[in-house]
């Protein structure tokens, strides 16, 4: 068991050692089953416990069992209560997305305080059958199909190639004792009518269900990997850099529908939008589609894509002795002469200017087509389209990215890349540092 986990943490570079990891503890098998594991592997586990105060008595046993279960095992633990029910109502949410929304929250907040590596959660491969289900139930594509990831973001699943019974073996092994959520035993919930209904169901048609499920999710992750790529290669071909959708370079591409779809839907229109706009490509010009911040317009040849409200002028100027700007990014300045113990923090939210190469006022601003600079550590141009791909940007990614200009000359794509030519180096005396708060 140890080594499997081990082997699949190693293949999908989930996690290192030496580095703070938070793991999700409910007091439940599965991660009583992921804190031992990660423990006996060697890694530096922080235990995460969310109180959703759902279950009267049973919430603060599972509370207390956690406590006592990580003190055990030598780990730090940490808790939060949570009024999950208020927060459901508050925001119209069911109980399950409310508690699911506040539990990631919380942990990627303790991330970033305890400056962990990832937040490890104990989703095994019953799990992930039943996601598969669920979303095939409620009707998907690719992504719903291929299941969840091993990796997403900064959250980790170390545990998803190994069965729930294997979880519990081990834990018998172990000698380790978990708690129980009572409503893990009812059919009143779509997943737990899943897992006890309709998979036993599948597997009296085929014993092996369960890993034919994984496998199949696992080649369609290598789909969704050539299907993005072609969406990626086919996007650049139909949409320009000014959001206009070429009619007839779109109706030429395989499933023209399907491929609006994946081009509109970062633009949040969603699937009935889409159809209606599809539908209306052989019409007359000038018929509008809304989504919450965009506007689309037919028009003869190409379907035309705008922000709305959109200002037409969107630099922001930063006069020379500006200490900090709120808007559009928090961002804040300072001048110091160039001495001996100057150092440059690696942090990508932090820049270095040589301050007499800059012409003032500075503005920062959205991109614009034809943009280009020099990447620090390059000598040659690189177009920001390029560089936005590079980075595999979606279009309101690029929209949203924010430029730090001095006169015509992008010196910092924020968050990312400074221009060499404003680089510090032998000849500066007086070097500019800005920082992004994030």
């Amino acid at each position: 068991m140890i080594e499997q986990v081990r082997k699949y943490i190693q293949v999908y570079n989930l996690l290192e050692t030496g580095k703070p990891v938070i793991v999700g503890l409910s007091g439940g098998a599965d991660s009583v089953a992921l804190l031992a594991i990660l423990t006996q592997l060697g890694y530096d586990c922080r235990a995460a416990h969310c109180n959703f105060h759902l279950r009267g008595d049973e919430s603060d046993r599972d509370e207390e069992f956690s406590h006592l279960l990580a003190r055990s095992l030598s780990v730090p633990f940490y808790h939060i209560d949570f009024d999950t029910e208020r927060y459901a109502a508050e925001n119209h949410l069911s109980i399950e997305m409310a508690a699911r929304e506040l539990r990631y929250r919380w942990f990627e907040e303790m991330r970033a305080t305890e400056q962990a590596q990832a937040i490890a959660v104990a989703h095994h491969r019953d799990d992930q059958v039943e996601t598969i289900l669920l979303n095939l139930v409620r009707g998907t594509g690719i992504r719903g199909m291929r299941g969840m990831t091993p990796k997403n973001g900064t959250i980790v699943r170390p545990l998803l190639s190994v069965s729930k019974k294997q979880l519990l073996d081990w834990l018998e092994e172990q000698h380790l004792n978990y708690v129980t959520d009572s409503t893990n035993n009812t059919i009143d919930y779509k997943r737990n009518y899943i897992r006890h209904e309709i998979v036993p169901a599948l597997e009296k048609l085929n014993p092996s269900f369960q890993d034919t499920v994984v496998r199949n999710a696992h080649y369609l992750r290598d789909v969704e990997t050539i299907y993005d790529h072609s969406i990626r290669q086919a996007g650049e071909d139909i949409m320009d850099q000014a959001l206009r959708i070429s009619i007839q370079k779109l109706c030429n591409y395989p499933a023209p529908e399907n491929m609006l779809y994946e081009l509109l839907k970062p633009y949040g229109f969603n699937r009935f939008v889409i159809a209606d706009i599809f539908r209306a490509l052989p019409g007359e010009s000038g018929k509008q589609f809304d989504s919450p911040e965009y506007t689309l317009v037919k028009d003869r040849e190409y379907l035309l894509l705008s922000v709305k409200g959109k200002s037409t002028d969107s630099s922001f100027y930063i006069e020379e002795n500006t200490e900090q700007i709120e808007y559009p990014v928090k961002l804040s300045f300072r001048k110091i002469v160039l001495g001996e113990e100057f150092a440059i923090d690696r942090d990508k939210h932090i820049a270095y200017f040589d301050y007499e190469k800059l012409s003032f006022p500075l503005t920062i601003r959205t991109w614009q087509s034809g943009d280009w600079f020099i990447p620090f550590g390059m000598k040659g141009r690189k177009k920001l389209s390029d560089y936005f791909s590079d980075l595999k940007y979606s279009r309101p990614e690029k929209e949203k990215q924010w430029l730090l200009c001095s006169g015509e000359d992008i010196i910092w794509v924020t968050g990312h890349r400074t221009d060499d030519r404003y680089k510090v180096d032998q000849h500066t005396r007086y070097v500019l540092i800005v920082k992004i708060f994030r």
